[in-house]
């Protein structure tokens, strides 16, 4: 059965190897897909819910752009585009926040998560972005949507504002109900100096990242100096689980090679980490450097990325506007 797909990335800029393997490695094998019709979208609303530098946020873009194409999206394919240039988003989720509840939006984990103690410091864009999640799904009749554990919770929030508006308005599957896609036999990604956090771009040093636009030589260097302990390689899954650098390192090997933790576990058991180290770096380079190349290139012309995103607008205008005009009918306007 055809699926279309939509999902959305932020343009922080230096993605890495956690986004590849949690995000973008999924993308591409749902765009080569014949059967699905992908929407990937950059959305920079969702980005200034935080304070942004808007020349950093432009270049940002770009280069999240330039990551899609250079990880294997193709844009013939696939309509990419960046929210803030369909104006349908914005509209649709002032419309979708006067169905949402507060109480739904109140038990958001996420939000709880990046507000911290200071709740009454952060903008209200960073607690009702979910809302407009919402809308950017919705828009397009989504059938599903590539979720991580972190987003299971927006995407249930946007089924109920889906299910509500369609109720509230006697609009029987008016607007489309999405349905999550769990991407299986998949280890989330941790720091390489801290198997008890996720990898990212925020952490102070760059060891503890592997950035997808690294070379040859960076990635082998981080892999060398990734935390281990003193131990061989577990021999066992009960054994690797209780040795969290080892659980992530072989999670990266096992995700890389569309193998199981079990498998790579197997190949292992007993090695010397260097051993393993020097298997994983080769696969590795071998996955990322042709990336960081591409990117690199790509980012030196601005006029085709900037092409890339005026087509895709375009395309998903098309999309989106017939579902605004039409959901403003529906509530009056």
């Amino acid at each position: 059965m055809s699926k279309k797909i939509f999902s959305g990335v932020q343009p922080t800029g230096n993605l890495h190897l956690g986004n590849y393997l949690g995000a973008l490695k999924n993308f591409v094998d749902l765009n080569n897909d014949k059967e699905n019709e992908c929407i990937f979208c950059v959305v920079d609303l969702h980005a200034i819910t935080v304070k942004q530098d808007p020349k950093e946020l432009k270049n940002n873009t770009r280069e999240t752009v330039a990551t899609f194409v250079a990880s294997g999206i193709d844009p013939k394919k696939s309509i990419i585009f960046n929210q803030s240039r369909v104006t349908a988003h914005a509209e649709g989720a002032w419309i979708l926040s006067c169905v949402a509840r507060m109480g739904w939006l109140s038990r958001m984990t996420q939000f709880k998560e990046k507000a911290g103690k200071d709740k009454e410091k952060v903008s209200v864009g960073l607690y009702s972005y979910p809302v407009l999640m919402a809308a950017d799904i919705l828009l397009y009749d989504a059938t599903h949507v590539p979720v991580g554990n972190d987003q299971k919770q927006h995407l249930e929030l946007c089924r109920d504002i889906a299910q509500k508006f369609n109720n509230d308005f006697e609009m029987n599957n008016f607007l489309q109900v999405p349905e999550p896609l769990i991407q299986k036999e998949f280890s989330r990604i941790m720091s390489l100096k801290d198997g008890s956090k996720k990898m990212s771009k925020s952490e102070l040093s760059d060891l503890s990242r592997i950035n997808l636009t690294d070379n040859k030589d960076q990635i082998v260097n981080k892999i060398k100096k990734a935390k281990t302990d003193p131990l061989p390689m577990p021999k066992t899954i009960k054994e690797l689980y209780e040795r969290l650098e080892a659980k992530n390192l072989i999670g990266i090997y096992a995700s890389l090679t569309n193998s199981t933790l079990e498998k790579s576990v197997e190949s292992f058991a007993g090695k010397n980490f260097s051993e393993f180290k020097e298997k994983l770096s080769e696969v590795l380079v071998d996955k990322i450097e042709p990336i960081s190349l591409e990117i690199k290139k790509l980012l030196s012309d601005q006029s085709y990325l900037d092409k890339i995103l005026l087509e895709g607008v375009e395309k998903a205008n098309l999309i989106a506007s017939k579902k605004i005009k039409r959901i403003k009918e529906i509530v009056g306007f």
